[in-house]
């Protein structure tokens, strides 16, 4: 029983950390695509 739950808490906790990874890129992407495609208004 203990053993499936570290499983479990491992998979979890993997999963959260590959989440973390995929929207900090995303976000960096987003910020990328956002300041190299705004009007320069100068």
């Amino acid at each position: 029983m203990i053993k499936k739950l570290l499983i479990v808490a491992g998979v979890v906790g993997a999963a959260a950390l590959i989440f973390k990874k995929v929207k900090a890129s995303s976000d960096e992407r987003a910020l990328w695509h956002e300041a190299t495609t705004a009007p320069d208004l100068r």
